[in-house]
């Protein structure tokens, strides 16, 4: 088991805080497996700091796909992209 930790918009985090959100797409650019523990601190992109929010997760499944539109073609074509289900 792992504990991997990752930068989250604050728009997102709010969603995966209140359990709206549980799968997260990133790029497939890391290791990260079932039973992992994702850390996800919050990132202000205007003031580019963390805010001090972090939320910690249980990795559910981990799924390979090439479909997405926030990655260039370069990065998903180098990496992939994986979605993490988190509990």
């Amino acid at each position: 088991m792992r504990t991997i930790e990752k930068k989250i918009r604050p728009e997102f985090f709010r969603l995966v805080k209140t359990g709206k959100k549980n799968v997260e797409t990133r790029l497939a650019d890391f290791k990260i497996s079932a039973g992992d523990i994702l850390i996800l601190k919050e990132w202000d992109p205007k003031k580019k700091n963390f805010t001090g929010r972090v939320l910690q997760r249980k990795v559910r499944a981990v799924n390979r796909t090439y479909a997405h539109t926030i990655y260039s073609p370069a990065e998903i074509k180098k990496y992939g992209l994986i979605t993490i289900e988190l509990k």
